[in-house]
This record gives C-alpha cells, sequence and structure tokens, in this order.
C-alpha cells in the first residue's frame, strides 16, 4: 500500500494563519507515519519507503528516507538523549510524542543542513498534528534544551564497556554481547558501527532486456558512475549519489533492465553455478531475487517454491517485469518431508533460509529491535530442518547451496555442522569466491565493515553418492 501524504489547509483569518505556522513538511510526515507502522504494525521500513508515493519531490523523498533509516538505526542512543534532555525515561512517554522527539534530535545532531529552528518547530507540529497539543510545550522545551548543549554524549554514561558500545552503536547490549563473545570485542564493534552506514547501491543487468554496455552508457549519460562488485560477477555497485541516481535506477528497473539487489545476495546465485538445460530448485524463493537471477542468467528450468500463494503471486510478476519464460512456481511446507518432488529431480537445489537477518541491519535496522535470543534457536532448528528435507531432491553429483542473510554461528555454521553429521551423502566443497571471503571451515562469508555488502554466509555441498 502507497504512503500518501496529506497535504493540509488552513482556515480563513486566524485559523488560516495557525494552519500555516503549524504545517509540517510532505517529508517528515511521511516519515512520522512510516515510523508508526514499523513501531505499532510491524511493517518493514524498506517495504514502506518503496511505496512512498511520487508526490513527494526527489529532495523531500531523499529526506524522508534519511529520516527514518536514521531515526531507526540510532534509536536507542536517541532515545537516551531524550532520557537525558527530558529528565524521564523514553519508554514513559506516548509513542508519537517518542517519535517527534527522535525525528528532531535526528535532524538535530546528524542533519547539519537543516537549521536547529525546522527542526524543533516540525517537531511541534507533529503533536498538533497528532492532536497531543498538551505535549507540544513539553516537546519544544526538550529540542530546545538539545539546541543549548549539542555535545551531550549519552554513551559516555554507561556504567560498563559493553552498555558504552551498545548505546554507542545503538543496539540491544545482549546483541552486541553475544557479538563480542563469537567475533570479539574489536570485530563486533566495527560490524556494530558499520550497521549504521548507508549501504551502497548495488545492481544486476538483465541480459533478457538490455546488454551491460547500455545500461552503464545510459548511467553515465546521467551523470550516474558505476563500477564492477569485487564480490560477485556480474554485480555493479553506483558510486554516486543524488536525485539522478534514484531516477535513473527506477526507470531502469521499471524497464525490467536491471535488478537492485545487494552484492552479497548476488554471490549466492553464482555460487548456485545452474548451467543450460539444467533442473533447479529455489525451496524458499520469494520474493524472488535469487530466483529471477538464476533464470536469468542460465538457460535452465527454474522451480521456485515457497509457503505462500500470495509470495508466490511476487515471484511471478518478479519474472514477468525481466521478461524471464523459465520459471515455475510450487506451493508448499519447505519444513514439511518430504517436498513434493521425486528423490534426486534437480541438478541445482537452493536453501536461502528464512533467519533473523542480520546481516542486513544496513537495510532493514527495524530487525534490531525486534529479535530475541530465542528467535535465534527456532529458526536454526528450522533451517535444519528445510536443509535436510532439501537434501533428498539433489541428484547424485549435484550441487546444494545453503545461505542466510545472518552473522550468527547458530544459523550458519552449527547448521552446517549438523547437516553434515546427518547426511554423509554430502561433501562440503570450496565455493567460488575471493580468497579474503572463506571462513575457516571452507564456506564463504561476507561483511558490511570489510566488505561493504550485507553479511551473508554460503556453504555448497556435492551428493557424492550413499556412503556406507
Amino acid at each position: 500500500m502507497a504512503i500518501r501524504v496529506v497535504k493540509k489547509n488552513g482556515g480563513r483569518g486566524a485559523a488560516k494563519r495557525e494552519g500555516r505556522a503549524r504545517r509540517v513538511s510532505a517529508s517528515r510526515r511521511a516519515a512520522s507515519e512510516i515510523l508508526r507502522r514499523v513501531e505499532e504494525e510491524g511493517a518493514y521500513a524498506s517495504v514502506l519507503l518503496a511505496s512512498v508515493g511520487e508526490e513527494l519531490r526527489a529532495d523531500d523523498r531523499a529526506l524522508c528516507y534519511e529520516l527514518v533509516l536514521g531515526v531507526l538505526r540510532r534509536q536507542l542512543w536517541l532515545d537516551k538523549l531524550i532520557e537525558h534532555y527530558a529528565g524521564r525515561e523514553a519508554v514513559s512517554l506516548d509513542a508519537p510524542v517518542r517519535r517527534a522527539l527522535r525525528l528532531g534530535l535526528y535532524q538535530l545532531r546528524f542533519l547539519t543542513r537543516i537549521p536547529a529552528s525546522a527542526a524543533v518547530n516540525e517537531s511541534v507540529n507533529l503533536a498538533h498534528e497528532a492532536r497531543l497539543r498538551s505535549a507540544a510545550n513539553f516537546i519544544n522545551a526538550v529540542l530546545r534544551r538539545a539546541t543549548r548543549e549539542p555535545d551531550y554524549e549519552p554513551a559516555a554514561d554507561a556504567p560498563t564497556e559493553l552498555e558504552r558500545l551498545a548505546v554507542a552503536t545503538s543496539h540491544p547490549a545482549w546483541l552486541v554481547e553475544r557479538w563480542v563473545n563469537f567475533f570479539g570485542a574489536a570485530e563486533a564493534e566495527s560490524f556494530a558501527h558499520a550497521n549504521n552506514r548507508t549501504p551502497p547501491v548495488a545492481f544486476r543487468v538483465n541480459p533478457r532486456r538490455a546488454s551491460e554496455d547500455e545500461v552503464i552508457a545510459r548511467l553515465h549519460a546521467s551523470g550516474v558512475e558505476a563500477r564492477r562488485s569485487q564480490v560477485a560477477l556480474g554485480a555493479w555497485r553506483v558510486e554516486t549519489a543524488g536525485g539522478a541516481v534514484a531516477s535513473q535506477l527506477r526507470a531502469l528497473t521499471a524497464e525490467g533492465a536491471i535488478y537492485t539487489q545487494d552484492e552479497a545476495s548476488q554471490l549466492v546465485a553464482h555460487l548456485v553455478g545452474a548451467r543450460d538445460g539444467e533442473r533447479v530448485l529455489d525451496v524458499c524463493a520469494a520474493p524472488g531475487s535469487k530466483t529471477t537471477q538464476i533464470a536469468a542468467r542460465a538457460g535452465a528450468l527454474v522451480v521456485a517454491g515457497d509457503l505462500h500463494e500470495h509470495r508466490l503471486r511476487v515471484v511471478r510478476e518478479t519474472a514477468a517485469r525481466q521478461g524471464l519464460e523459465n520459471i515455475q512456481t510450487v506451493a508448499y511446507d519447505a519444513e514439511a518431508a518430504p517436498l513434493p518432488f521425486a528423490a534426486g529431480a534437480f541438478r541445482r537445489v537452493l536453501v536461502d533460509a528464512p533467519c533473523t537477518g542480520t546481516g542486513t541491519l544496513r537495510h532493514n535496522p527495524e530487525i534490531r529491535w525486534r529479535i530475541t535470543p530465542a528467535d535465534i534457536a527456532e529458526l536454526a532448528a528450522r533451517q535444519r530442518r528445510i536443509l535436510s528435507n532439501a537434501a533428498r531432491a539433489v541428484g547424485v553429483g549435484g550441487r546444494l547451496v545453503y545461505s542466510t542473510c545472518s552473522v550468527e554461528p547458530e544459523e550458519n555454521e552449527g547448521v552446517v555442522a549438523a547437516f553434515l553429521e546427518m547426511h554423509p551423502a554430502f561433501e562440503l566443497i570450496r565455493p567460488d569466491v575471493p580468497e579474503r571471503l572463506l571462513t575457516h571451515e571452507g564456506a564463504a562469508r561476507t561483511w558490511p565493515q570489510r566488505d561493504d555488502t550485507d553479511g551473508f554466509f554460503v556453504a555448497a555441498f556435492e551428493k557424492r553418492g550413499e556412503k556406507g
């Protein structure tokens, strides 16, 4: 559903003057509504931002993106600012008041080109629009104090190093603690800081609609520079930013000439290694990014499976935009054995498993505020079941690829170890990736702080035949 921006008009006389004084910009109104839906409805910011209506000017759309993602990435840090300037816990405030303060403080601290008066006034006006006039003076007082005390650093007041790191990087303390335990303090801190940076735009060219030379020439003519990825074959990353970039990328996407997709995500489909004439199964296919990439690069029959028919409809729509006719969709429960295919029916099988998504926090910052330790254990169990079921569909000599966009060891190395123990016919094979991406166990891993991509884990297996 598109995010509609309603422009309100004032009445006559004093009412009209009041309406002008309390007007909220379209960008901030849209940002506030998206943040509300993320918080109250469990929606995903990336989906809502993609649906922001064309009634927003390019600069307003850019500001809306910056506000939404910036506030979600810095949420804990901003709440600590609120508590300092307001003298009360952020959680005790009404949600609309808290959102207005987060938006105002983010602008004051991170968007130096926005006048402080505009940041303060528009946050106050958001309270008026939410019919919380009694809170307007409170919001004004808190933000005015923030303008007088611009150097306060909330992480400096943390009682322990762990809490300092959690506040400084704006992640839940339990999540930071597990990363420190698994990856070491320096790597955990570097990773957490990287999660708060804006990721580059990456894309692949759809050979069914255009050639790489055509696409790059069009981008260059619009002042958009792109270079080949150092992570995934066939991937490109945009080197410039601005309205021209977004406009040209939207046009090329609408034509089906390109598909925007993180470089690490593109690496997964590359490692499937599908060839002409093969049968390929994408076990957990929706929304179809990797399915369509496989289908576009090889003359293979690609079967896309998912639990829900409405998600498979998205896969079919994505394939149609790219002119792909070699994809079939099948609805099934990947956790229920057996899958609705004959044993050994596929030469290549991809299990891009449901996961916590902790490797995608740059794109999906709200995930950090939603997941729990129990979610990690539950998902790891689901991943083991799905991978085991998928193994039956792989023919002798065929390849099985397992991937997640999580950095959690239980979802990655733990799943691989359990699978190899239970399925001796499969052997882990070295993935065709740059040396720096290899793990000690022989899988591949990307990191935001090292590779400037999402954090992905990929393991490839080959079925050698039954042993015994």
